[in-house]
């Protein structure tokens, strides 16, 4: 218990070293949050309707003027921004099918380094969520069990994420190092479940399935399939922190 109190009175004590030395820089992290808020761009990413949503359906509602740069190629269109002197950035992205014209499918990434809450390692937390239509070569597949289904469908997802994300990438850095980030995060969850092959089936659990990452400590991830659609949640770092009494709220948006 004397350990305890002396650790949290360092801690408190090296904080305000380090606000006394940094400034405003420091401080900046703990500025309340600014425009647009994560909710904003979640409910940019929920008005997209998958097989309906036509270029022009997204290009009205996916980019916010003056907070964000658009990028698109012949058949994706990326949203991207940042605030807080780059303590947080957002991406916003649709893939379109080439031959009906519509959405097939969607993301959204959030990654901001603003404090959470006071001495939580790490501060920062990480946000990514994607939809996306999925072929018969995928889900026809004869796969030995479902947790190799699962591990299958998860490996076509981070694919396609690659492949859209190189589309528009190339000429837009804050949204190649978006994609590095995303990448990152799904093949730390492959590499647990290379280990753990059963423990799939967690990933379609209210709570999730449990993962470690190598920036972000702690994460979880939910991964749903409903007949040709796959719908991935993907949480990091201080959001998926547990306190005793409160409910999980990882998943909320």
């Amino acid at each position: 218990m004397r350990e305890d109190i002396i650790v949290k009175s360092f801690k408190w004590l090296l904080l305000v070293f380090c606000l006394c030395l940094c400034g405003c820089a420091v401080v900046d992290l703990f500025k309340p949050e600014v425009r647009p808020y994560d909710s904003v761009i979640f409910d940019d990413y929920n008005s997209v309707e998958l097989k309906v949503s036509s270029a022009a359906d997204v290009l009205s509602v996916i980019h916010i003027a003056g907070e964000e740069t658009i990028s698109q190629s012949k058949s994706v269109i990326g949203s991207v921004g940042e605030k807080k002197a780059g303590y947080k950035v957002w991406l916003k992205m649709v893939s379109f099918d080439e031959d009906e014209l519509t959405a097939n499918r969607k993301y959204v990434f959030i990654e901001d380094e603003k404090p959470k809450a006071l001495f939580v390692d790490p501060w920062g937390s990480f946000k990514f969520g994607c939809q996306m239509f999925l072929g018969s070569d995928v889900l026809d597949e004869p796969y030995s069990n479902e947790n190799a289904r699962r591990i299958s469908i998860l490996r076509r997802a981070m694919e396609n994420t690659r492949k859209d994300i190189d589309s528009i990438g190339s000429d837009n850095k804050q949204i190649a190092i978006c994609g590095m980030l995303i990448n990152q995060s799904i093949e730390a969850v492959l590499i647990k479940l290379e280990s753990s092959p059963a423990l799939a089936m967690k990933m379609s659990e209210a709570e999730g399935l449990d993962f470690g990452h190598i920036s972000y400590d702690k994460g979880k991830i939910k991964m749903k399939v409903s007949d040709d659609i796959v719908d991935i949640k993907i949480r990091l770092g201080s959001i998926v922190k547990k306190r005793v009494g409160v409910p999980d709220s990882s998943f909320k948006e």
